[in-house]
C-alpha cells in the first residue's frame, strides 16, 4: 500500500493492487465528535506512511462517523486511498476489553493505538515506526503533550531523563522501581522542554527510557499478542484505568520499549471520559513480586 494519494489523484478510481497497510491506526472513541474530527485531521496529515485507520465507537445515540467534522476527516482519508473500517462496540465493558476488540480487527504488522484526543504533527507516525524498526523493540510511544504549559518548565520532573545509549532491552518497571518515576517525563509540556534541549535535526528522533507512554503507542503486533495483550480485560471491572501499563510492562519485559522525542503528539486538554479510577489495572494484576500479570 503507498502513501496517501495527493489531491489531484483524489477523483480517481482506487485500484485494487495497493498493498498492505504499514501500520493499522487503532481509535477508540465514545461521545466526542469535535476532538475525534481534529485526530482524524491530524492522521489525514501523516501523508508519508501507509496507514489504515479501524475506529470503534462507544457513543450512545447518534454515531460518531454521522457527525459532519468527522465524516469529512473519513471521506479524505477514503480520498486518500487509506482504508477505513468503521466498528460499533456499544456494550462498555471497559477500555482494556475496547483495546483488545481494536486489536482483533487489526491485521497490519504494527498497530498504533491513538487516543481520540490527540493531535498528530504531519512525520510523527513514520518517525515512529522507523523508531520501531531500527530498534528492534516491543512498542514505542510518543507521549501527549499539553501545550497551555508550554510556559511552565518543570526541571524537578524531567530530571530522570534518560536516553537509550545503545540497543532498547527488556526491563521490569513496577511501582517503586526507579524506572517508575520516569511517568514525571510526560507531564504537562515536559516532552516538549526536553526536545528543545535536545536540539534534535528536523525529522530525526531520540529514544528514551519510560516508565509507560499513554494515548499514542505503536506495537509491534506480534510482539504484543505474544504476551497476552489486552486479554486480561476480564479480570477487571468495566470501570477501570491503567490498561495500557499493564499491557506496556507485559512488553518491555519480553521485548524492551521505548519513547522518542521529538513527540509530535498533543494532547487536546479536553476533560477526560474516564472519570472513576479507583481501580488501577497494574494494581489489580500484579503483585510488587511478580514480572507477569495474575487474575484474581
Amino acid at each position: 500500500m503507498t502513501a496517501a494519494r495527493w489531491s489531484g489523484a483524489w477523483a480517481r478510481p482506487l485500484t485494487d493492487d495497493r498493498g498492505p497497510a504499514e501500520v493499522d491506526v487503532l481509535v477508540p472513541t465514545v461521545g466526542r465528535p469535535a476532538e475525534l474530527a481534529t485526530t482524524l485531521a491530524g492522521l489525514a496529515a501523516q501523508t508519508d506512511v501507509a496507514l489504515r485507520l479501524v475506529l470503534s465507537d462507544q457513543s450512545a445515540g447518534q454515531d460518531a462517523a454521522s457527525e459532519p467534522a468527522v465524516a469529512a476527516m473519513l471521506r479524505v482519508l477514503e480520498a486518500q486511498g487509506r482504508p477505513v473500517t468503521l466498528l460499533a462496540h456499544p456494550e462498555r465493558r471497559g477500555l482494556a476489553e475496547h483495546r483488545q476488540y481494536l486489536l482483533d480487527h487489526a491485521t497490519a504488522p504494527a498497530v498504533l493505538y491513538l487516543d481520540d484526543d490527540v493531535w498528530l504533527e504531519p512525520g510523527t507516525v513514520r518517525r515512529m515506526l522507523d523508531a520501531l524498526r531500527d530498534l528492534g523493540c516491543g512498542f514505542v510511544g510518543s507521549a501527549v503533550q499539553g501545550l497551555s504549559y508550554l510556559q511552565d518548565r518543570r526541571p524537578h520532573e524531567t530530571a530522570v531523563f534518560e536516553p537509550w545509549d545503545g540497543p532498547v532491552v527488556p526491563e521490569v518497571v513496577r511501582r517503586g522501581t526507579p524506572g517508575f518515576d520516569r511517568l514525571s517525563l510526560h507531564n504537562a509540556a515536559n516532552p516538549a522542554h526536553v526536545a528543545a534541549d535536545l536540539d534534535v535535526p528536523t525529522g530525526g528522533w531520540v529514544p528514551y527510557r519510560v516508565a509507560w507512554v499513554g494515548a499514542c503507542v505503536v506495537y509491534d503486533r506480534a510482539a504484543l499478542e505474544q504476551v497476552g495483550a489486552f486479554r486480561f480485560w476480564d479480570a477487571l471491572p468495566p470501570q477501570h484505568s491503567g490498561e495500557d501499563v499493564v499491557a506496556q510492562w507485559q512488553v518491555m519485559e519480553r521485548f524492551g520499549g521505548a519513547g522518542i522525542l521529538p513527540s509530535g503528539a498533543v494532547h487536546l486538554e479536553s476533560p477526560t471520559t474516564v472519570t472513576d479510577r479507583r481501580v488501577d489495572a497494574p494494581d489489580v494484576l500484579f503483585d510488587d513480586h511478580e514480572t507477569a500479570p495474575h487474575r484474581r
